[in-house]
């Protein structure tokens, strides 16, 4: 009976040293347990999973980030709030006092991502059409002649007209956003083309308007 008890003690440590790791830290040692198969499998599928969600929202397609996302959707809800400003003109002043609106260029800017991205690059920095974001225009001498360029385009249908498509108050907004990224550039866009003009003109006063839109939230 004792040699029983002490071949099975024998055993029990022999079983128990195969479950240890050599490692040993501060007289410590632990033991060497495969990971579990749902860790492993869990690991296995994040491996799987990562390349099609990396390339889906992280290769440059615009609207897919959340960030993209979530200017839409503040977009959106400016959108609805066009009623509270009724229907702009589309002249110097306007575009003047929402150039330097950042509340409105929200919607600017989302329209030009819609609808501009695929000639002037993300952010305006250009590919087919001009960049936007340094000081030299190929059409614009001042501010105002943004809008009649997006209205009845230019260089014989290079820049489409738009003003059969979007609403007088999309033309303003929209116009207003490229006026707003003059200046911007990093260097790292399409080189300059056109010629020089004379800077912007100042941020009119401000007004108490009801053209600002709700605060959110």
């Amino acid at each position: 009976m004792s040699d029983h008890n002490h071949n099975a003690a024998d055993s029990n440590e022999a079983s128990s040293d195969d479950t240890m790791t050599d490692a040993s830290f501060d007289g410590i040692q632990q033991h060497d347990h495969p990971l579990p198969k749902w860790w492993i499998w869990l690991f296995a599928g994040c491996l799987i999973f990562a390349p099609p969600y990396f390339w889906y929202y992280h290769n440059g397609t615009e609207g897919r980030s959340l960030a993209d996302q979530h200017d839409q959707l503040m977009a959106e809800n400016l959108k609805l709030q066009f009623s509270q400003m009724g229907e702009l003109k589309a002249d110097r002043e306007t575009l003047l006092r929402f150039t330097y609106d950042d509340s409105w260029l929200r919607v600017g800017r989302s329209i030009f991502k819609t609808n501009c991205v695929s000639c002037h690059g993300r952010d305006g920095v250009g590919q087919v059409g001009p960049n936007l974001q340094d000081d030299h225009y190929k059409n614009v001498t001042d501010i105002a002649d943004i809008l009649r360029v997006l209205e009845n385009g230019a260089n014989a249908g290079a820049m489409p007209a738009w003003k059969s498509k979007f609403s007088t108050n999309e033309i303003v907004l929209v116009s207003a956003y490229v006026a707003s990224l003059r200046g911007k550039s990093d260097g790292t866009g399409k080189p300059a083309e056109g010629r020089e003009i004379a800077p912007w003109p100042p941020a009119p006063p401000q007004e108490a308007s009801a053209e600002e839109p709700a605060s959110q939230g």
